[in-house]
């Protein structure tokens, strides 16, 4: 199987941010835009650099993803490092340091897909090679902005390269600015890009990890939905579960597949950022930020933060709410949800009784994160040792969020009975009962609970869970707060605005066009 190789030369210029006036040291050995950007090698590397900021600690790596779940219910902080657990409990400080990393490595993933917007066009070279970077552009600088969006609720809008000094310092753009700009930039994805590069012809040939057709179409529902633009966002997801054209995805047998080193890029998968076995790439060098060379190991750090004492950081638990709440209902035929163990590592008598393929040696009574640690994967029994970074691919949408979306967006329609059979899909894989059948003729309120449990249940530890919490509107109603509080009591030192990262400060320091969001 062929994945995107992420060695490449890049422009790089200063950073958005955190530029101030001073001596400017220009590195002689680094090619400038107006002697790059001339083949279709400088297009294709540009692109590739693009998804090379989808795998630095800002990103992918960990950091994105650990700041999200961290501050949802089903994850609570566990951690020395004073930063990790301060977001989880929504104390967060404006100064803190991997705030800041998410906020640069978003806006580098941003500033590189407009140097490919920006230059490639004037390339002469195949024009279909050159459509497919361009839709990849707009597909990967709608998802930074998809990104941060959620997670600051409110940051400058950047579409062009800089040209002058005053560019460097960009005011903040409304909310309805920076969706429009979702939109329009996934529109335009959909309209370039392949379903499948198996049969394109070019460099990129067969290569798996690139966005896709199907991949845009369901981030443009699921931005719609997060701005409850139900009918828009039901369009889109049902193109790609009964549409002539994209309805070639499905959801896997063994629901583990979908976080393991094995089985990726599956059928259930829309898009994944691709990180590599680091025993066999190899490299000295962390993917931690920067650069990529020869020596970078091009893997994630998400499976040794959450993985278990003796075998990781254990920075994060998950919550005994979302445990028990896996325990809420039986399969079919009496058995535990097939989910809890696939997202938690606890002692089940009779059911799983080691880790890592040895005795359980942790107290009996504790629980640790599962999901996207190599914990019970053959091959990955020394985490701890030697296997600090995973290659683990990060799925960033599933069919099966599509799947709960649709059947959403239909009961937010009013077409409640219609939403069942989709949500049926999912349970179906966990061998749960027909839910017509046990809450037959639920209310569009019930249903809305009801999508709160099964999205749990499916996404826990997923970096789901708190923009869910968020977009649904429950820390503002006084019932719905309770409950989270009584699930996770970091939520009892939440206050208004900052279920949001906060601007970090160096930023607001630097340029004075910045507002402070409402976390700050």
């Amino acid at each position: 199987m062929k994945k995107i190789k992420y060695f490449t030369i890049i422009i790089l210029i200063a950073s958005f941010f955190g530029c101030d006036k001073k001596l400017d040291l220009q590195n002689p050995n680094a090619q400038t835009s107006t002697q790059y950007w001339k083949t279709a090698a400088d297009a294709t590397a540009g692109v590739v650099a693009i998804y090379n900021s989808m795998i630095q600690d800002g990103s992918y790596m960990r950091m994105y993803p650990a700041l999200t779940d961290g501050r949802g219910d089903d994850f609570k902080g566990d951690s020395p490092w004073g930063d990790l657990d301060q977001v989880a409990n929504f104390t967060i400080p404006t100064t803190s340091g991997p705030v800041q990393w998410v906020w640069a490595q978003h806006y580098q993933w941003v500033y590189r897909t407009n140097q490919v917007l920006t230059y490639v066009p004037d390339i002469t070279m195949d024009e279909g090679l050159k459509k497919r970077l361009l839709g990849q552009a707009y597909f990967l600088r709608a998802l930074a902005y998809f990104n941060l969006a959620r997670t600051y609720k409110v940051v400058p809008l950047i579409t062009t390269v800089p040209k002058d000094q005053k560019d460097y310092y960009p005011a903040t753009a409304s909310e309805d600015d920076i969706w429009n700009q979702i939109y329009d930039d996934f529109k335009k994805s959909i309209d370039m890009l392949p379903v499948t590069y198996d049969n394109v012809s070019g460099a990129d040939q067969g290569q798996k990890g690139r966005a896709t057709k199907g991949a845009a179409v369901g981030l443009l529902g699921k931005a719609y939905l997060y701005r409850q633009r139900w009918t828009d966002a039901a369009a889109e997801f049902k193109l790609l579960i009964d549409g002539p054209e994209l309805n070639n995805y499905s959801l896997m047998t063994d629901f583990r597949d979908n976080f393991k080193p094995t089985n990726e890029n599956n059928a259930e998968s829309l898009f994944e950022v691709q990180f590599a076995d680091p025993n066999t790439v190899g490299g000295t060098a962390g993917n931690y930020g920067g650069e990529p060379n020869a020596n970078w190991k091009q893997v994630s750090s998400i499976g040794h933060t959450y993985a278990m004492e003796g075998f990781g950081y254990s920075d994060f638990l998950p919550t005994n709410w979302i445990y028990e709440e896996f325990k809420k209902e039986k399969t079919v035929d009496g058995k535990l949800d097939p989910r809890l163990l696939a997202t938690i590592a606890s002692y089940e008598p009779g059911v799983s009784e080691l880790a890592y393929f040895g005795p359980w040696n942790n107290p009996k009574t504790n629980i640790y994160p599962r999901k996207y640690t190599h914990d019970g994967i053959p091959g990955f029994t020394n985490e701890n040792n030697g296997i600090e970074n995973s290659g683990i691919n990060y799925r960033v949408l599933r069919y099966s969020d599509v799947l709960l979306m649709y059947a959403e967006a239909l009961n937010e329609m009013d077409q409640t009975s219609a939403a069942y059979p989709y949500i049926q899909k999912v349970r179906n894989r966990a061998n749960l009962p027909d839910l017509a059948t046990t809450k037959p003729n639920m209310t569009k309120e019930q249903m809305r609970d009801q999508l709160g449990h099964e999205r749990a249940l499916e996404f826990a530890i997923e970096a789901q869970r708190i923009n869910d919490i968020i977009r649904w509107g429950w820390l503002y109603k006084a019932d719905k707060l309770a409950e989270l509080k009584s699930h996770d009591p970091e939520f009892n030192s939440w206050t208004a605005g900052n279920e949001y990262l906060p601007i970090p400060q160096t930023e607001l320091d630097v340029n004075k066009n910045l507002k402070p969001n409402p976390a700050n």
